[in-house]
């Protein structure tokens, strides 16, 4: 039989089955390519204002670690594509890693991948399947992002650059995920392997845009702005992504093919014979599941806020046009200026962090879908117990990470323009201010994971709607009543306003009427 017998059918099953999952990630991604690039016109209304803008970006090691270099100044694409073309390009590459290991170890690990092989499915399709969706994917991905840019008021060839980008760097993320799937043998260790080679590749550029610049030349994110897509295109650098991408796809087959069904090339660790008796207890069990989970995600949001923090000094400068003012006052109010950038900076973390509370939520649905959840009540353990550490873990780990956000901040901010105990009380209560949005996302998942564990992924798109109204709903110009819908937009931006009682008030109120009902449902409904 044909290797490749069942592509076809299992690449349209898969676009299927992630339509709803593709569609809101990759209109989120074109959304706010169009917002960055119609925005720039009138941030930055004169060639010497853009000029200005970028030599600031330039001239702080701290935005060029994040963002990377703007290498042609008077380039307005490259201005205003300057965080979308590497940042934005790392959550290009996360959509990818997703896509990958849901169609191939999620689909061994679960046993789905055993049946159909017995079927009149080949060896290679599976795999095969799982990169051509992922590739239509980022085609359309490209294409979307570049006509969005033109209507953004960007030049056609730029953008055209641009999106071929985002492209590259998809193909290399496919690769790399088909890799770590190989080599691991579940879903969470290969999502851990794919995401540490994203992030190796990314610390790569910083060390290479903030050092010896040859080592940019070692990283796919390098090679974004080394493209030079808005100004002279190096269009010979899009082989790069091609000749690395196509050799991490023949890498993976290669290994597949060394390796038995739902293993991996890395041989799973056995645990120890006997468990601990304090796992005994449903919140230390959840607590063991999670730790690690909450510890990467303890030192991604840390550097994230240090990051910030460090750059927060340098913003006058960044935005010296009275329109800059204007539009980073919009976002986080009135005051000065590095306030309001962690302000605005502290209202993305909230979204971010949601992120961590829907994942774990997410978790224990698929514990559920995969039985382990029935072995767990089989014992001792009460569905309440079992659904309240869920809920703990989601809700107070997501306020931890939160606390740790602003606490970086603050001593970001303080290495760069000196700072003491006052901004790390100021930061770290403006970070935990936003509590209360992320636990009704977070509630709101719970309440899907308590109808049904196949509805927690609901709870993404629900997630992506209101990061797309709270984040873009003013740079689109979007009604009042649109964006009163995302619970992230009636919180005050602090440190520059105030704290505000009511929406805190009536928030947490929301979130934990919506935790209470999923509480009941779940103990009512049959598990499973």
């Amino acid at each position: 039989m044909n290797a490749y017998a069942g592509t076809w059918p299992l690449t349209r099953a898969a676009l299927r089955r992630d339509r709803v999952f593709v569609t809101v990630w990759v209109l989120l991604l074109v959304v706010v390519v169009y917002a960055s690039a119609s925005a720039t016109v009138s941030i930055y209304p004169t060639a010497a204002d853009r000029v200005q803008a970028a030599e600031a970006i330039n001239s702080s090691p701290a935005i060029v670690a994040l963002y990377g270099p703007i290498l042609d100044v008077r380039s307005e694409g490259e201005l205003a594509m300057t965080k979308l073309t590497v940042l934005y390009a790392a959550f290009v590459a996360l959509l990818f890693l997703v896509l990958v290991r849901r169609h191939t170890r999620t689909e061994e690990e679960s046993g789905r991948a055993e049946l159909l092989g017995a079927t009149a499915v080949g060896r290679d399709a599976q795999l095969a399947a799982a990169v051509l969706e992922s590739g239509s994917v980022a085609a359309a991905l490209g294409i979307l992002a570049a006509v969005a840019c033109v209507v953004g008021g960007l030049p056609v060839v730029g953008s055209i650059g641009f999106a071929a980008s985002w492209v590259g760097v998809s193909w290399v993320a496919i690769g790399l995920t088909a890799v770590a799937c190989q080599l691991s043998a579940s879903a969470r260790t290969c999502a851990a392997l794919a995401g540490a080679g994203i992030a190796v590749l990314f610390g790569l550029r910083v060390v290479g845009d903030t050092g010896p610049e040859w080592v940019s030349w070692l990283s796919p994110f390098g090679w974004s702005t080394r493209l030079r897509a808005w100004s002279e295109p190096r269009w010979w650098v899009l082989l790069l992504y091609a000749v690395l991408g196509a050799g991490l796809v023949v890498s993976a087959r290669m290994l597949q093919h060394g390796r038995d069904l739902g293993s991996g090339v890395l041989a799973a660790r056995p645990g120890p014979a006997h468990g601990s008796p304090r796992l005994a207890d449903a919140f230390a069990l959840t607590w063991r599941v999670h730790r690690t989970m909450v510890s990467s995600w303890t030192v991604g949001v840390a550097a994230l806020g240090l990051v910030m923090g460090a750059i927060a000094p340098g913003v006058g400068d960044l935005l010296d046009t009275d329109a800059g003012r204007q539009v980073i006052e919009s976002l986080g109010g009135v005051g000065a200026l590095q306030d309001a950038l962690v302000a605005a900076v502290l209202s993305i973390a909230a979204v971010v962090v949601t992120c961590f509370a829907i994942a774990v939520v997410g978790h224990g649905a698929g514990d559920e879908r995969d039985g382990r959840t029935e072995q767990v009540l089989a014992t001792a353990v009460t569905r309440s117990r079992t659904f309240v550490a869920t809920a703990v873990i989601s809700l107070g780990g997501a306020s931890w990470l939160l606390l740790v956000t602003g606490a970086g901040a603050a001593l970001g901010l303080g290495m760069q323009a000196g700072g003491g105990a006052g901004d790390l009380g100021r930061f770290a209560g403006a970070a935990l201010a936003q509590s209360p949005a992320v636990w009704v996302v977070a509630a709101a998942a719970l309440l899907l994971h308590a109808f049904g564990s196949r509805l927690a992924v609901v709870a993404w798109a629900l997630l992506a709607s209101c990061f797309a109204i709270g984040q873009v709903g003013e740079l689109l110009k979007l009604p009042d009543a649109v964006t009163g819908l995302s619970p992230y937009t009636h919180l005050p931006a602090m440190p520059v306003e105030s704290f505000a009682a009511t929406p805190t008030i009536w928030l947490t109120a929301i979130a934990a009427a919506l935790t209470v009902t999923a509480w009941w449902r779940y103990r009512e409904r049959d598990i499973g």
